[in-house]
Protein backbone atom coordinates (compact mmCIF):
# COMPACT_ATOMS: atom_id res chain seq x y z
CA UNK A 1 0.00 0.00 0.00
CA UNK A 2 3.26 2.76 0.78
CA UNK A 3 4.46 1.68 -2.69
CA UNK A 4 1.08 2.30 -4.46
CA UNK A 5 1.12 5.68 -2.62
CA UNK A 6 -2.11 4.79 -0.74
CA UNK A 7 -0.25 5.79 2.68
CA UNK A 8 -0.87 9.32 4.53
CA UNK A 9 0.99 10.60 7.37
CA UNK A 10 -0.35 14.02 8.22
CA UNK A 11 -1.63 14.24 4.85
CA UNK A 12 1.19 13.73 3.03
CA UNK A 13 2.23 10.40 1.44
CA UNK A 14 4.65 8.39 2.80
CA UNK A 15 7.16 7.31 -0.05
CA UNK A 16 9.89 5.33 2.88
CA UNK A 17 8.99 1.98 3.90
CA UNK A 18 9.21 1.37 7.63
CA UNK A 19 9.06 5.16 8.29
CA UNK A 20 7.99 5.77 12.03
CA UNK A 21 5.41 7.47 13.23
CA UNK A 22 3.99 8.54 16.73
CA UNK A 23 0.36 7.12 17.61
CA UNK A 24 -0.55 10.10 19.84
CA UNK A 25 0.37 12.95 17.72
CA UNK A 26 0.49 11.36 13.79
CA UNK A 27 -2.72 11.04 12.17
CA UNK A 28 -2.34 8.17 9.20
CA UNK A 29 -4.64 7.24 6.43
CA UNK A 30 -4.98 4.82 3.77
CA UNK A 31 -6.92 5.31 0.72
CA UNK A 32 -8.54 8.58 2.46
CA UNK A 33 -9.73 6.90 5.74
CA UNK A 34 -8.25 7.32 8.64
CA UNK A 35 -6.91 4.46 10.95
CA UNK A 36 -7.59 4.72 14.18
CA UNK A 37 -5.76 2.80 17.40
CA UNK A 38 -7.73 1.66 19.83
CA UNK A 39 -6.62 2.75 23.26
CA UNK A 40 -8.19 4.75 25.85
CA UNK A 41 -8.05 8.65 25.19
CA UNK A 42 -7.05 10.92 27.96
CA UNK A 43 -7.96 14.52 28.24
CA UNK A 44 -6.01 16.61 30.93
CA UNK A 45 -6.61 20.13 31.92
CA UNK A 46 -3.60 21.54 34.01
CA UNK A 47 -2.95 25.06 35.60
CA UNK A 48 0.51 25.25 34.72
CA UNK A 49 2.12 27.71 37.10
CA UNK A 50 5.55 29.63 35.93
CA UNK A 51 8.93 28.10 36.29
CA UNK A 52 7.79 24.98 34.51
CA UNK A 53 8.91 23.69 30.68
CA UNK A 54 5.76 22.62 28.64
CA UNK A 55 7.75 19.09 27.65
CA UNK A 56 7.73 15.90 29.30
CA UNK A 57 11.98 15.82 29.81
CA UNK A 58 14.45 18.02 30.30
CA UNK A 59 18.15 17.27 29.36
CA UNK A 60 19.37 19.99 31.62
CA UNK A 61 16.98 18.79 34.27
CA UNK A 62 15.02 21.92 34.63
CA UNK A 63 11.07 21.22 36.16
CA UNK A 64 9.02 19.90 33.50
CA UNK A 65 5.11 19.62 33.61
CA UNK A 66 5.49 15.92 34.10
CA UNK A 67 6.12 16.83 37.71
CA UNK A 68 2.53 18.46 38.19
CA UNK A 69 0.27 15.49 36.51
CA UNK A 70 0.24 12.02 38.51
CA UNK A 71 1.89 8.88 37.08
CA UNK A 72 -0.64 7.98 34.14
CA UNK A 73 -0.61 4.53 32.22
CA UNK A 74 -0.52 6.08 28.93
CA UNK A 75 1.54 8.48 27.66
CA UNK A 76 -0.27 12.01 27.17
CA UNK A 77 1.43 15.28 25.20
CA UNK A 78 0.56 18.84 25.61
CA UNK A 79 -1.81 20.77 22.72
CA UNK A 80 0.13 23.91 21.93
CA UNK A 81 2.90 25.13 24.61
CA UNK A 82 3.50 27.81 27.28
CA UNK A 83 6.70 29.75 27.71
CA UNK A 84 8.69 28.50 30.96
CA UNK A 85 8.03 32.02 32.43
CA UNK A 86 4.19 31.77 31.60
CA UNK A 87 1.10 30.33 33.14
CA UNK A 88 -2.03 29.01 33.11
CA UNK A 89 -4.33 26.58 31.40
CA UNK A 90 -2.67 23.92 29.12
CA UNK A 91 -4.74 21.05 27.81
CA UNK A 92 -2.69 17.51 27.48
CA UNK A 93 -3.92 14.59 25.75
CA UNK A 94 -3.06 11.22 23.59
CA UNK A 95 -6.00 11.59 21.44
CA UNK A 96 -3.58 12.79 18.48
CA UNK A 97 -6.48 13.20 15.95
CA UNK A 98 -7.90 15.81 17.92
CA UNK A 99 -4.78 17.37 18.92
CA UNK A 100 -3.73 18.23 15.45
CA UNK A 101 -6.97 19.97 15.13
CA UNK A 102 -6.56 22.02 18.06
CA UNK A 103 -3.76 23.45 17.29
CA UNK A 104 -4.40 23.80 13.43
CA UNK A 105 -4.68 27.44 12.22
CA UNK A 106 -7.73 27.26 10.24
CA UNK A 107 -10.22 26.19 12.78
CA UNK A 108 -9.23 29.58 14.82
CA UNK A 109 -9.24 27.96 18.52
CA UNK A 110 -9.41 30.73 20.75
CA UNK A 111 -7.11 31.20 23.55
CA UNK A 112 -7.07 33.92 25.85
CA UNK A 113 -4.44 35.74 28.12
CA UNK A 114 -4.17 38.14 30.49
CA UNK A 115 -0.82 39.98 30.36
CA UNK A 116 0.90 42.51 32.55
CA UNK A 117 2.54 45.36 30.18
CA UNK A 118 5.33 47.31 30.80
CA UNK A 119 4.81 51.18 30.81
CA UNK A 120 1.30 52.45 29.35
CA UNK A 121 0.04 51.29 25.44
CA UNK A 122 -1.47 53.95 23.82
CA UNK A 123 -4.94 52.96 22.25
CA UNK A 124 -3.76 53.22 18.72
CA UNK A 125 -0.94 50.94 19.51
CA UNK A 126 -3.94 48.77 21.07
CA UNK A 127 -5.89 48.95 18.09
CA UNK A 128 -2.93 48.37 16.18
CA UNK A 129 -2.67 44.65 17.90
CA UNK A 130 -6.70 44.33 16.75
CA UNK A 131 -6.15 45.21 13.60
CA UNK A 132 -3.10 42.29 13.12
CA UNK A 133 0.68 43.58 13.08
CA UNK A 134 3.69 42.20 10.95
CA UNK A 135 5.48 39.17 12.71
CA UNK A 136 8.33 37.07 10.74
CA UNK A 137 6.91 39.17 7.23
CA UNK A 138 3.79 37.56 8.31
CA UNK A 139 0.54 39.55 9.57
CA UNK A 140 -0.94 38.09 12.22
CA UNK A 141 -4.91 37.51 12.65
CA UNK A 142 -7.02 40.16 13.88
CA UNK A 143 -7.12 40.24 17.61
CA UNK A 144 -9.59 41.27 20.46
CA UNK A 145 -7.74 43.33 23.08
CA UNK A 146 -9.64 44.95 26.55
CA UNK A 147 -7.71 47.09 28.70
CA UNK A 148 -8.75 45.81 32.53
CA UNK A 149 -6.19 48.04 34.47
CA UNK A 150 -3.82 51.26 33.68
CA UNK A 151 -1.42 51.60 36.53
CA UNK A 152 1.42 54.14 37.15
CA UNK A 153 4.00 52.33 35.22
CA UNK A 154 2.43 49.07 33.81
CA UNK A 155 -1.01 48.17 32.39
CA UNK A 156 -2.95 44.72 32.65
CA UNK A 157 -4.79 43.99 29.44
CA UNK A 158 -6.80 40.98 28.05
CA UNK A 159 -5.92 39.82 24.70
CA UNK A 160 -7.58 36.66 22.57
CA UNK A 161 -6.08 35.10 20.06
CA UNK A 162 -6.68 32.66 16.96
CA UNK A 163 -3.77 31.91 15.65
CA UNK A 164 -1.13 29.90 18.35
CA UNK A 165 2.05 31.47 16.75
CA UNK A 166 5.57 30.61 18.91
CA UNK A 167 5.70 33.13 21.63
CA UNK A 168 2.72 35.24 19.94
CA UNK A 169 1.24 37.08 22.86
CA UNK A 170 4.90 38.04 23.90
CA UNK A 171 6.08 38.81 20.30
CA UNK A 172 2.85 41.23 19.56
CA UNK A 173 3.41 43.30 22.39
CA UNK A 174 7.05 43.53 21.91
CA UNK A 175 6.32 45.07 18.73
CA UNK A 176 4.06 47.96 20.21
CA UNK A 177 7.47 48.65 22.51
CA UNK A 178 5.84 46.99 25.56
CA UNK A 179 7.09 43.62 27.45
CA UNK A 180 5.09 41.97 29.12
CA UNK A 181 5.74 40.98 33.02
CA UNK A 182 3.98 38.30 33.11
CA UNK A 183 1.81 36.36 30.75
CA UNK A 184 -1.57 33.89 31.84
CA UNK A 185 -3.75 31.90 29.78
CA UNK A 186 -7.29 32.58 31.49
CA UNK A 187 -9.54 29.99 28.51
CA UNK A 188 -8.58 27.78 25.85
CA UNK A 189 -10.85 26.56 23.16
CA UNK A 190 -13.66 27.52 25.90
CA UNK A 191 -12.31 26.04 29.02
CA UNK A 192 -11.55 28.14 31.89
CA UNK A 193 -9.84 27.43 35.11
CA UNK A 194 -13.36 27.25 37.44
CA UNK A 195 -11.92 26.51 41.13
CA UNK A 196 -8.54 25.13 39.60
CA UNK A 197 -5.51 26.45 41.53
CA UNK A 198 -2.12 26.99 40.07
CA UNK A 199 -0.57 23.46 40.08
CA UNK A 200 -3.63 21.07 39.89
CA UNK A 201 -5.07 19.62 36.99
CA UNK A 202 -8.26 17.74 36.47
CA UNK A 203 -9.60 15.41 33.20
CA UNK A 204 -12.41 16.89 31.03
CA UNK A 205 -15.51 15.56 31.35
CA UNK A 206 -17.22 13.62 28.52
CA UNK A 207 -19.21 17.42 27.89
CA UNK A 208 -16.25 18.80 27.10
CA UNK A 209 -14.50 16.55 25.55
CA UNK A 210 -17.28 16.67 22.60
CA UNK A 211 -17.47 20.68 22.80
CA UNK A 212 -13.76 20.63 21.54
CA UNK A 213 -14.34 17.95 18.63
CA UNK A 214 -17.53 19.99 17.50
CA UNK A 215 -15.13 23.14 17.09
CA UNK A 216 -12.65 21.08 15.10
CA UNK A 217 -15.30 18.97 12.85
CA UNK A 218 -14.77 15.77 14.81
CA UNK A 219 -18.04 13.52 15.67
Amino acid sequence: MITEGKVRVNNTVVEILGTKIDPARDSVSVDGRIVKVNEDKLYILLNKPPGYLVTLKDPFQRPTILELLPKLNKRVYPVGRLDFNSEGLLLLTNDGELANRLMHPRYRIKKVYEVKAKGLPLQKDLRRLEKGILLDGKRTAPAKVTLIRLGSKDARIRIELTEGRKREARRMFEAIGHRLFSLERTSYAGLTRGNLKKGQWRNLTPYEVAGLKKQVGLD
